[in-house]
């Protein structure tokens, strides 16, 4: 007998009718031998329709308030399904965070998980029991109730997985797996049958939204495999697992993209030490993360003009900061650019392959497209361009990396 989490998110419990369509999978795999455990998110569209309820009283909704309102959506959506398989003939018990103690620490709106108290839920299964679970919330040690921020719930059910040393997380969304980039730009893009989870990991955080990255971190220092795959189709998706040496012989596994970037430049500052500490410390004390940065020379010696991007949602914010210290700075001037993008490629294989950038950055020129900032890992590569060439830059670099050929495993 396998345990087998299983997450729904809010496009596969829209209504009544995609919540019956749930009920029979679950009840699918119980009757194939299983235990499981199910991890709902709100309807769609519930959760904004809260926040649209707060901000009709105030634009700054406390946080704190604003976390219980918005985390009953997901008491509608577990008790539904709960009383759905009841319906069909199986026990089913559905909890609230706080029910299990899902602890997390108090930073509402954006909570981290602790730890979760395990008990209930393997009594239920040892009962035969479906456990139904709301995900996306938490409760923090003064038994406030918390909310893990967008895409939370992928994050509760990697963490109850990994708690209760789960044999498979399944996540299932409106899409059938992970792809080399997104179908809606790139009709080539193919599905990948496995990914690991550091490649995951980067796809999460350049721009990919099919998994939230908290998730991956978690279920890769707990080794919980993870099967991402549609709630409205019997196909396969995509296992993100540990690395395998086969997934080194693929160069790059897949191409992203991110509009919500821009760019601040800092021109003419003095070329001295701490003088980057002066600028990133305000920036750090607002809370503002900083991703890509560059330095260059300036035209006068001594002197030299500094570049990074932030998400567009901190931009004024970030504008502002930098202007009110440029004379502490000693700076001549900042410009701006919200007109960017950033795109990506991806893969383990790069580490022992070289090459790789350079044929990256001649994909781009083929094409016309100018680079203005650089960025490398160990397993990626970004460029930051004009916005207005997003999709002809994946379009290029998808076909300059043949990544709508077959995977290895597939030409077997």
């Amino acid at each position: 007998m396998a345990l087998v989490v299983q997450k729904y998110g809010g496009t596969s419990v829209g209504d009544l009718e995609k919540i019956k369509n749930v009920a029979s999978r679950v009840l699918r795999t119980k009757k194939q031998g299983n235990q499981v455990v199910v991890v709902v998110s709100a309807m769609a569209g519930e959760t904004d329709k809260l926040i649209r309820l707060a901000k009709q009283i105030t634009s700054t909704p406390n946080e704190r308030e604003l976390d219980v309102l918005v985390a009953t959506g997901e008491q509608v959506s577990i008790a539904l399904l709960a009383m759905t398989l009841r319906a069909m003939g199986t026990d089913a018990k559905s909890y609230l965070a706080f029910q299990i103690k899902l602890a997390t620490d108090s930073a509402f709106g954006r909570a981290r998980i602790m730890g979760i108290e395990s008990d209930k839920i393997l009594n239920d299964l040892k009962e035969g029991r479906i456990v139904v679970i709301a995900g996306f919330q938490g409760v923090d040690e003064s038994d406030n109730i918390t909310t893990l921020g967008r895409g939370g719930s992928d994050t509760t059910a990697v963490a109850i997985a990994a708690a209760l040393k789960a044999d498979l997380c399944e996540i299932y969304t409106d899409v059938e797996g992970v792809y080399t980039t997104d179908p809606n730009i790139c009709p080539q893009a193919r599905k990948l049958s496995k990914i690991s989870y550091d490649e995951m990991l980067e796809m999460a955080s350049l721009g990919a939204k099919v998994l939230q990255i908290r998730s991956v971190e978690f279920a890769k220092k707990y080794n919980v495999p993870i099967h991402v795959r549609s709630s409205f189709t019997d196909n396969p998706g995509t296992i993100v697992c540990m690395e395998e040496k086969e997934m080194e012989q693929v160069i790059v596994s897949g191409v992203t993209y991110n509009k919500n970037e821009a760019k601040i430049e800092i021109m003419h500052v003095p070329d001295t030490p701490g003088v980057a500490a002066k600028l990133f410390q305000p920036l750090a004390d607002a809370n503002i993360v900083v991703d890509m940065i560059i330095q260059t020379s300036s035209t006068t010696k001594g002197f030299a003009d500094m570049a990074f991007t932030v998400t567009k949602a901190d931009f004024a914010k970030t504008l502002q900061i930098v202007k009110d210290n440029l004379k502490t700075l000693g700076a001549e001037k900042v410009v701006s650019d919200q007109k960017i993008s950033k795109v990506s490629i991806i893969g383990v294989g790069m580490r022992s392959h070289s090459n790789v950038a350079a044929k990256m950055f001649a994909a781009l020129a083929k094409e016309g497209i100018n680079i203005h900032m650089i960025s490398t890992s160990e397993i990626k590569i970004s460029c930051i361009i004009d916005a207005k060439y997003t999709e002809l830059a994946v379009q290029a670099l998808h076909e300059a990396f043949r990544l709508d050929e077959p995977e290895l495993s597939e030409e077997k």
